[in-house]
């Protein structure tokens, strides 16, 4: 009798270590499984970071291209529009000058007792 309990006694841990071996294989993998997926996640963010960043220096670029360009136009049109101001004015000072001229002959004129029109 005592060889049957000993050989179901060797029986029954074997059929428990044999259990927890494969319960700690697949503890082990599920842990190494765990770190595969973490690192491919980190590897994700990191490219998806990358990709971000090379979007925002593109769109930072862009935007400083087209404040310049428009900062370009801008600057000449306020040349073009000083340089027509600045003739218009140059022209109507011109006219007022030979008004005054010509007003001033005719007061000294009339002053003299010249007359305003020689015949």
């Amino acid at each position: 009798m005592q060889v049957r309990r000993f050989a179901a006694l060797v029986l029954a841990t074997a059929v428990t270590f044999t259990a927890a071996a494969a319960f700690a294989q697949t503890v082990g993998q599920d842990v190494k499984n765990a770190g595969a997926a973490t690192k491919d996640a980190a590897k994700d963010t990191g490219h998806a970071a990358s990709t971000v960043g090379h979007k925002t220096a593109s769109g930072t670029k862009k935007a400083y291209h087209k404040t310049a360009n428009t900062t370009t136009k801008a600057t000449d049109a306020t040349v073009k529009g000083t340089k027509t101001a600045t003739k218009d004015t140059a022209d109507a000072t011109k006219a007022g000058y030979h008004k005054t001229v010509n007003g001033t002959k005719k007061l000294g004129d009339k002053v003299e007792g010249k007359p305003t029109d020689p015949k």
